[in-house]
């Protein structure tokens, strides 16, 4: 009677390992990490320029001194145009006096579609153009999508990231901007 209680245990821990064995893939990995190839804490990579949809130019390393947030977005995306008007209002009309700068980075699309694209949403913060989505690629996997926020302190150093939009998450990244902005030793985390 052990024997076979003991077998019984033995096939139904091996059962189990398998099971977690073949949920455990490559793609979890992404779910994870939400597609970011970067981290918390990580110096943001700067080695690019951003084009604003209005011509004018700045880098990642012009900026270093101010708190930045690059929203990655794109006029064909449902759930970013949810979230524009929350950045537009808690985010940049509440701190752009403030040392703060936010830039949508938009994905991969032509000059007068960004443009318009700026236009019909009603912000007023600026966007920039990312041929290729070759600044994306620096932040995230090419294969992974929009909507995303990276928040970098004034060192340069990346202190959160967002995934879709999300009421408690954006919340959170709002208590983080705020604390960065007004120089609180709170908890970015």
């Amino acid at each position: 009677m052990n024997k076979k209680l003991l077998l019984i245990t033995y096939l139904l821990s091996f059962t189990c390992l398998v099971a977690t064995a073949q949920t455990t893939t490559p793609a979890d990995t992404i779910v994870t990490d939400r597609g970011y190839l970067v981290k918390v804490g990580d110096l943001a990579p700067n080695d690019f320029e951003l084009v604003l949809a209005n011509g004018t130019k700045t880098s990642l390393k012009q900026l270093r001194g101010k708190v930045v947030i690059l929203q990655f977005t794109a006029s064909w995306c449902s759930v970013c145009r949810e979230e524009m008007p929350h950045l537009q209002k808690d985010i940049w009309e509440a701190y752009k006096n403030k040392g703060l700068v936010l830039i949508g980075v938009d994905r991969d699309e032509p000059l007068n579609r960004v443009q318009k694209f700026h236009q019909d949403m009603k912000i007023t913060y600026n966007l920039a153009l990312d041929p290729g989505a070759d600044i994306f690629g620096r932040f995230a996997n090419k294969k992974s999508g929009v909507t995303r926020n990276v928040v970098i302190d004034r060192e340069g150093r990346i202190v959160y990231l967002t995934r879709l939009y999300d009421q408690h998450e954006f919340a959170s990244m709002v208590k983080v901007v705020d604390a960065l902005v007004n120089n609180k030793n709170a908890s970015l985390n």
